[in-house]
C-alpha cells in the first residue's frame, strides 16, 4: 500500500471516530496556493529566528523492502504546532512510471495532540526549499545582482528560479543541464512556474561560461562528483548549493568550498549529511568553525551576512524539519481563513 493511501485510511478512521472533529486534507494545489514565497520567505524568517523555541530531532531512517527508504522527520513548538513529515524513497520507481519520492504532512497541535490537517508533503517540501534559499540570498547575494544561472533541471528548478526572482530584481536567468534537451525543457517549465514576464531566460551550453556570467549561482542537483569550480566563479558571486543531501554528493569543488564564505540552514544537519562539507573536513581542508554562521543567526540578526561586495559566498542547505513546520503551520493558517 502506497503511504498516500495509508494517510488517507489514517485520516477516514480519525473522522469516523469522531463526527465532531475531521481532519482536513491539503491537497498539492492549495498547498501552492497558500504558500506565496514573500509571505513563505518571512514566516522561515521568523521560525529560523525563533529556533530555540522548536525541537527538531534528527530525522529517522528506515530500510524498506526493495532498496527503498522510509523518513520521519519531526518537529515542534512548545506552544504552537506538532509536525512530521513522512517520506517515502523508492528508486524502482523509475522502472514504473512513477515518482521516485513520495511525501506526506500530518500537523497537530503540540497542546492537546488533535490533529489538525494532512497535507501534501511533495509540494510543501518544494516550497520551502526554495524559499529558504531565496531568504539566505537577500542576506548572502549583492543587491544589484542580475543575472542568475541555475544548474539542474530536475523538479526543483522551476521553483528554485521563481523564489530567487523574488529575493532580488533578476532580469536574466541561464539553465544549465547535462542534457541539452533537458534544459530546454526546464525553461519551458519554469516560465509556466510563474517566472515575471521581464525576466530573460536561455540554456547555457557551457557550464564554465555560465558560471562567468552569473551573479547567483543555484544548484540542484543529485551529482557525486563536483559540478563548481572555483576557478569558473568571479567575485562578489552568491553560491546557493541545494541539492547534495548525502556525504557521498558533492556539487562544488575544494577550492571553492575553501575560497568561499560559508553558511548553512542548520549546523547540524550540514556537518553531518552535506558531502561538499563533510568530504572537505575529513580531508582537512576544512573545520566546523570555518562556518560563519547558520540562518538562524542571519534572521536574527547575530550575523550581518555578506561583508564586502567582492566576497564569494556560499549557502549550503540539507533540509530542516524546522522549514517543514513553519510551511505547514502557514498552509494551515491560510487554508482555514
Amino acid at each position: 500500500m502506497r503511504l498516500i493511501d495509508v494517510l488517507y485510511c489514517f485520516r477516514l478512521r480519525c473522522a469516523a471516530m469522531s463526527e465532531s472533529h475531521s481532519i482536513p486534507f491539503i491537497a498539492a494545489a492549495q498547498v501552492r496556493a497558500a504558500l506565496p514565497y514573500p509571505a513563505l520567505m518571512e514566516a522561515l524568517r521568523r521560525a529560523f529566528a525563533d529556533a530555540d523555541q522548536v525541537q527538531v530531532p534528527r530525522r529517522h531512517a528506515h530500510a524498506l523492502p526493495g532498496d527503498a527508504t522510509l523518513l520521519l522527520m519531526p518537529a515542534w513548538h512548545a506552544h504552537q504546532h506538532l509536525g512530521i513529515k513522512l517520506v517515502t524513497v523508492t528508486p524502482m520507481n523509475r522502472e514504473r512510471d512513477l515518482p521516485t519520492v513520495h511525501a506526506l504532512y500530518v500537523l497537530s497541535s503540540t497542546e492537546t495532540g488533535v490533529p489538525l490537517a494532512i497535507i501534501d508533503g511533495e509540494v510543501l517540501t518544494l516550497r520551502r526549499t526554495a524559499a529558504v534559499s531565496a531568504l539566505a540570498s537577500r542576506f548572502l547575494s549583492r543587491s544589484d545582482s542580475r543575472t542568475l544561472l541555475m544548474v539542474g533541471t530536475g523538479r526543483l528548478a522551476p521553483e528554485m528560479v521563481v523564489a530567487h526572482c523574488e529575493a532580488r530584481n533578476l532580469q536574466r536567468v541561464i539553465v544549465w543541464g547535462r542534457s541539452e534537451s533537458k534544459a530546454r525543457d526546464s525553461v519551458g517549465r519554469i516560465r509556466a512556474a510563474g517566472l515575471p514576464d521581464h525576466v530573460d531566460i536561455q540554456t547555457g551550453p557551457s557550464l564554465a561560461a555560465a558560471c562567468a556570467e552569473a551573479d547567483i549561482i543555484c544548484c540542484a542537483t543529485t551529482s557525486t562528483e563536483p559540478l563548481l569550480r572555483a576557478a569558473w566563479v568571479k567575485p562578489g558571486t552568491h553560491i546557493d548549493l541545494v541539492g547534495g543531501f548525502r556525504p557521498t554528493m558533492r556539487e562544488a569543488d575544494d577550492a571553492l568550498m575553501t575560497t568561499a564564505a560559508l553558511f548553512v540552514d542548520t549546523q547540524e544537519g550540514a556537518l553531518a549529511e552535506a558531502g561538499d562539507l563533510t568530504q572537505p573536513m575529513q580531508a582537512g581542508l576544512l573545520l566546523p568553525t570555518d562556518l560563519l554562521a547558520d540562518l538562524g543567526a542571519l534572521s536574527h540578526g547575530a550575523h550581518p551576512g555578506r561583508q564586502t561586495a567582492d566576497q564569494i559566498t556560499l549557502f549550503k542547505s540539507v533540509g530542516s524539519a524546522l522549514a517543514d513546520l513553519a510551511a505547514a503551520g502557514l498552509v494551515q493558517e491560510l487554508s482555514i481563513q
